[in-house]
């Protein structure tokens, strides 16, 4: 994965961790004793994130850190599960209704060939 491309999905991971662990970044930045403007910066990818950062957001996100780091599912085998967790958060916070509507577009999308077969 080129530089440029990782720092996207680095960004783009550490802000859906964020929002899946139902934090703003105003908490974050409270938690982790950073100013706000940081964590917008580097959820908008414009601010590098060093290793030690990202062990930092994984453990406050309750994700791994390979997963935030940008690691391709072809590098760790178990980044694909690590998709499946952050999933599984979110739709334990949807309420049953939603869940019913989402759970039967899933099924039609299945059905009608528009989901990617895995496997």
């Amino acid at each position: 994965m080129e530089k440029e491309n990782r720092k996207e999905v680095v960004a783009a991971r550490i802000r859906a961790a964020r929002e899946a662990a139902g934090l703003s970044q105003g908490q974050v930045a409270k938690k982790l004793e950073m100013h706000r403007p940081t964590i917008s910066e580097i959820e908008a990818g414009r601010r590098n994130v060093t290793l030690d950062e990202i062990k930092v957001f994984a453990n406050l996100y309750g994700v791994e850190s390979w997963w935030l780091s940008g690691t391709d599912p072809e590098e760790n085998p178990n980044a694909e599960m690590a998709r499946y967790e952050l999933a599984a958060r979110e739709l334990s916070k949807m309420n049953p209704d939603d869940f019913d509507n989402l759970m039967r577009m899933l099924s039609t999308l299945k059905k009608s060939g528009g989901g990617d077969e895995q496997g």
